[in-house]
Order: structure tokens, then C-alpha cells, then sequence
């Protein structure tokens, strides 16, 4: 027999758009009241189930993690109303964790294609340019319309960040990624990379630390969003503090792309990027941090609605995921009070159901 549940609070269909009357049947949303009584009734402010657009399932420090430890990863991102997860890159093939209905639901992008030892140790295919179209199809393949490219990263001979390979290989790369039916997505902390990676096309920038006025009008007219990971750009300090006493330029770099990053995001937002909201969970960020990311996004000057659509309904229109409709799976996230007039409702969670079950 099929389970009724009755929200009864406000459902925001939108940032700014409201409605009143949701009930989940068999799993399934419906505005249309049911003939039969509801077995639960749950209260609170209703939102789509929270997207985490940058997160690593089946990563730790070392690299790819074992089975136990991907399931724990991707139940510690429930438990924080995290519903739908973008895979940002993961050494581990977590597959398997699609077919379960007790996680959230999965979008993988394969393995992060790297230049050779020149990124963490264990995380990426790494290749040398003449091999990256060929792995870049191969990843695209393996992912679920994603692949993930990492754009640049410290050249230790220079002593700072540098591109990981040249300008016309990552365009490339790009058309090869497209051929095979997927987006490209790209890491990026320096202000030269996004010169390269809007020239070839990118889909998507990750973190965009080094945005400059210059690269706000392509972002809008190519229409390209960010996912700034705010909380993983918090780390860059001790990350500076580390590397100081070797490479003093790039740790000087990193500050100063940790000093500005509220405020390229900011500008980003108001020269109309999309951004999307994206924790990098994985390695040394831990996971279940969503409502960190929304608020870090409000802290730097995103009006809640907005800091809450990057999390929610456009992030899961980008995505081609369901979002509060009609006939949507029910992915649903109650707040106990209106997170657009308190942002520490996201952290107050009163339930989160995943597919008509209640999991909190």
C-alpha cells in the first residue's frame, strides 16, 4: 500500500515563489490532495533536496577509499540534507551506489584528468598533453555526462600555479569531451587558466579563485557557471603557511587569492554568473558541510534566496534533476523556519525525506 505523507508548511517552489499543499504518495510529489488520509504529516518550510555540486564520493587523502568508507561518505552527506551530489572526480568506482535508495542521488564524473605529478598523489589519471584528449574520452565514458579537467596547479620549477597543459590541447580536450556526449567541467585556482579554459568552451569552472573583471563578461555570454567551494577555498591559508618556506611566490599567490575570494564571487553573481553551491568533500574537507557552503555563499554578499537557489532549484534545473513538481520523486527538505529570513534554518533541519521515506 502506498505511503501518504502531507506537508503542511509553506513549499517553496522557487526562491521567491510560494505554495501551499504537497503530499508525497508511493514516493512521488503531488499538489493534488490525495482520497485517502495521510499516514505522516510533516511541518516545516519544504525545498527541493539540497545539491552538493562539487563533492567526492570514494575519495579520502590517499585516494580512492573502500566500499564501507564511500557508503559512510554519501550517508554523512544525507544526514545533512544533501539529495542529489555531483561527483566532481573520485579514483573509486562508486557505481555501485546508484542502484541503492538509501544515498543520495549520484551524477559522476569519472576520474580528474591531471598532468603528470601535478596533482595529489592517487586522485587523478594523469597524463602528458598528448594524452589528454584520449583520457578525457575515456573518462567521459566512464562518468554520467561530466568529466573533470584540472586546470592548473603548482609548477614547482616556476615556484606558483600554472597551467597543467597548453592553451590548444585543452580546446581539444574540450571538443572531445563534447563529442562524446558530455560536459567539461575544470579545476581552476589561477587567473591565466580561465583565459584557456573559456577559449576552449568549458562547461563549468570549479573554484575560480583567480576571476578577474576581465573574464566576467564571457562568463555570462558563454554562459558558464562557477561552484566557488568556499569552504574548501577557507584551507588556502594553511596551505600558504606550508609551502612558504619552499615556495614563497605561490604561497604569496594563494593569500591573495584567499583574500579576495568574497569578493569575486560577489562580483561573479552580480554581473550574472550562475553559481552553484559545492562543498569539495573528499579528502581533507569532510563531508555533510552544504549548509556551510549556502551560508559561506550568503556571507559573501549572495541574498539567501540566491545563496539557497544555488543549492537548490537551479542547481537542480542545471543538473536535469526534478525539483518540488508535480510528479517529482520526493526529495524534499523541511526547515523549521523560513531560511530566507534565517539563513541558520538550513543548519536546523526539522526532516529530510529521500524518495518518500523519512531518513531524519
Amino acid at each position: 500500500m502506498a505511503e501518504i505523507i502531507h506537508f503542511t508548511g509553506t513549499v517553496l517552489t522557487g526562491p521567491w515563489s510560494e505554495q501551499h499543499g504537497l503530499w508525497s504518495v508511493d514516493g512521488r510529489l503531488t499538489f493534488r490532495r490525495p482520497a485517502k488520509a495521510p499516514d505522516r504529516i510533516l511541518a516545516g518550510w519544504v525545498l527541493p533536496g539540497f545539491v552538493d555540486a562539487h563533492c567526492h564520493i570514494g575519495l579520502g587523502v590517499g585516494g580512492a577509499v573502500d566500499a564501507p568508507t564511500a557508503e559512510e561518505q554519501a550517508r554523512t552527506d544525507l544526514m545533512a540534507a544533501t539529495l542529489l551530489i555531483r561527483d566532481a572526480g573520485s579514483p573509486a568506482d562508486t557505481r555501485w551506489l546508484q542502484d541503492r535508495k538509501d544515498v543520495p542521488v549520484l551524477i559522476r564524473a569519472g576520474r580528474h584528468v591531471a598532468r603528470t605529478r601535478r596533482y595529489l598523489r592517487g586522485f587523478a589519471e594523469e597524463v602528458e598533453p598528448e594524452g589528454l584528449v584520449e583520457a578525457v574520452r575515456k573518462q567521459a565514458r566512464e562518468g554520467d555526462g561530466w568529466v573533470k579537467l584540472v586546470g592548473d596547479w603548482i609548477d614547482r620549477g616556476a615556484g606558483d600555479l600554472a597551467p597543467s597543459f597548453p592553451a590548444a590541447v585543452v580546446r581539444d580536450a574540450v571538443l572531445a569531451a563534447h563529442d562524446e556526449g558530455a560536459r567539461a567541467t575544470a579545476h581552476c585556482f589561477a587567473e591565466e587558466t580561465l583565459d584557456d579554459v573559456l577559449d576552449a568552451g568549458i562547461d563549468c569552472v570549479e573554484h575560480a579563485t583567480g576571476l578577474l573583471p576581465r573574464h566576467l563578461p564571457r562568463f555570462v555570454e558563454q554562459q558558464v557557471p562557477i561552484v566557488p567551494t568556499l569552504v574548501n577555498i577557507a584551507t588556502f591559508p594553511d596551505i600558504a603557511a606550508q609551502a612558504a618556506p619552499k615556495f614563497p611566490q605561490y604561497a604569496t599567490h594563494m593569500r591573495s587569492l584567499w583574500e579576495r575570494r568574497e569578493e569575486r564571487v560577489l562580483e561573479a553573481f552580480e554581473a550574472g554568473v550562475r553559481i552553484y553551491a559545492g562543498t569539495d568533500a573528499g579528502s581533507v574537507i569532510r563531508h555533510g558541510r552544504i549548509a556551510d557552503e549556502i551560508l559561506a555563499l550568503h556571507a559573501a554578499g549572495l541574498p539567501m534566496a540566491s545563496a539557497l537557489d544555488a543549492a537548490c532549484w537551479s542547481a537542480r534545473e542545471w543538473l536535469g534533476a526534478e525539483g518540488l513538481e508535480e510528479g517529482a520523486r520526493a526529495d524534499v527538505v523541511l526547515c523549521r523556519e523560513d531560511p530566507r529570513k534565517v539563513p541558520e534554518a538550513v543548519r536546523n533541519l526539522a526532516h529530510v525525506v529521500l524518495g518518500g521515506r523519512v531518513v531524519r
